[in-house]
């Protein structure tokens, strides 16, 4: 019997590896980042034991690299994911997604009252607290929780 570790999954040439999703957003990161329309090579792997997460999930893009908008959406479904971006085989560069002080247009207002839910405009949201997931508002100021907002 051998001692070496199988890879799980293919190595990349060239691309975005996204690492550290909770599995339960697995699926939703697929939507969110429309990955099921892409043409590029994806390999999508589910339930890998994880130390901090217990199990996670793992997406590989050929020739993908991600905008910071796509990045700002990625941290409202699942702060702490890590992006791997690949040149040549080589890891060059390494970035945690943290969700940023300011959402713009990418989450829907709760308050059914708020002008963005009546008006044709892009929503703002504040980031109060970034580690409970609180955001508030710009325009009518309702605060509300990560875990229950809606996408745009």
């Amino acid at each position: 019997m051998s001692d070496k570790k199988e890879l799980q999954v293919a190595a990349l040439k060239n691309g975005t590896v996204i690492d550290h999703i909770p599995s339960d957003k697995l699926f939703t990161v697929v939507s969110l980042l429309g990955l099921q329309n892409e043409d590029a090579n994806i390999t999508i792997g589910n339930n890998f034991e994880s130390k901090k997460l217990g199990k996670k999930g793992i997406i590989k893009i050929a020739d993908r690299f991600f905008t910071e908008e796509e990045i700002s959406r990625l941290s409202v479904v699942a702060s702490k994911i890590k992006l791997n971006l690949i040149r040549d085989y080589e890891v060059v560069e390494k970035k945690e997604v943290e969700m940023p002080d300011e959402l713009k247009g990418i989450v829907k207002c709760n308050n059914p009252k708020c002008i963005t839910n009546n008006e044709p405009m892009q929503t703002w949201f504040h980031v109060i607290d970034k580690d409970k997931g609180l955001l508030k508002c710009h325009y009518c100021e309702k605060e509300q929780q990560k875990d229950n907002i809606k996408l745009l």
